[in-house]
């Protein structure tokens, strides 16, 4: 691990309001980390902008929060496998001219195929794992700038994964994709460490959620936790409180 490592305070908990008045972009946001997340910001305050590339999902998730007596969320169609760079400036200007505002991204978004040696990889899955995993999130990331910049205090949080395991065989173009995103975070820290976007990396411990099922089929997937605590610690990354821990990775696995 490249970044600094960071651990939440062992006494922190979300509120109501910390993220009051704010508005919160999750990719992925029907995911299971993704919807976690979307909730958590939205318990905690937030104004939260979901996306994804189906919209029927997105819309079952903003009925669920209803449901849920959550905040209404704002549904924006994004498929990052195909999206151009002119339909991320369309929806930078959409959140700024609907929002007024953007304060923080949660890339949840990841594209995953399974366990795979490099000598049987289908290039087209390879292709979209790096597209999807590290280009889509710098293209996001790139077009929002601007919007999260007139934020007195704003938030691009990414999630890595466990680099002891992806450096290990048939972990493919997934765990390449990581690594480089890693990388990016690093880079977007350096040129953004003085203002006022703080740059996170988030590592989530073992949770229950489709890609981990996907990974480690023989595992059972019911005694891994759902995705609630990295949620909540998402919350704190795009929180003021977070300040101290720009340009570093959240190490959330149990030492």
């Amino acid at each position: 691990m490249a970044l600094p490592v960071a651990r939440l305070p062992a006494d922190w908990m979300p509120a109501a309001d910390t993220l009051s008045d704010r508005v919160v972009l999750v990719t992925g946001a029907y995911g299971g980390l993704g919807s976690a997340v979307a909730r958590a910001a939205a318990r905690a305050g937030a104004t939260v902008v979901i996306t994804g590339k189906r919209k029927r999902q997105l819309e079952q998730l903003y009925d669920a929060m209803l449901a849920e007596g959550l905040s209404e969320p704002v549904i924006h169609p994004l498929d990052m496998e195909v999206a151009t760079p002119r339909e991320y400036t369309a929806l930078a200007e959409g959140l700024e001219r609907d929002l007024g505002r953007l304060d923080g991204i949660v890339h949840c978004a990841a594209s995953f195929t399974g366990l795979t040696p490099l000598a049987m990889h289908k290039p087209d899955d390879w292709l979209r794992a790096l597209h999807v995993n590290v280009s889509a999130p710098f293209a996001l990331t790139q077009a929002c700038l601007p919007l999260l910049n007139q934020s007195s205090d704003s938030a691009a949080v990414f999630v890595l994964d466990n680099p002891e395991l992806l450096q290990r065989a048939h972990w493919g173009a997934y765990g390449v994709s990581k690594a480089a995103l890693e990388r990016f975070v690093a880079i977007l820290h350096e040129e953004n460490d003085d203002g006022p976007l703080r740059v996170h990396a988030m590592l989530p411990a073992p949770m229950r959620t489709a890609l981990r099922r996907q990974a480690y089929f023989g595992e059972d997937i019911m005694q891994r936790p759902l995705p609630d605590a990295t949620a909540a610690a998402a919350v704190y990354l795009l929180s003021a409180q977070a300040l101290p821990m720009r340009g570093a990775v959240l190490d959330l696995r149990v030492d």
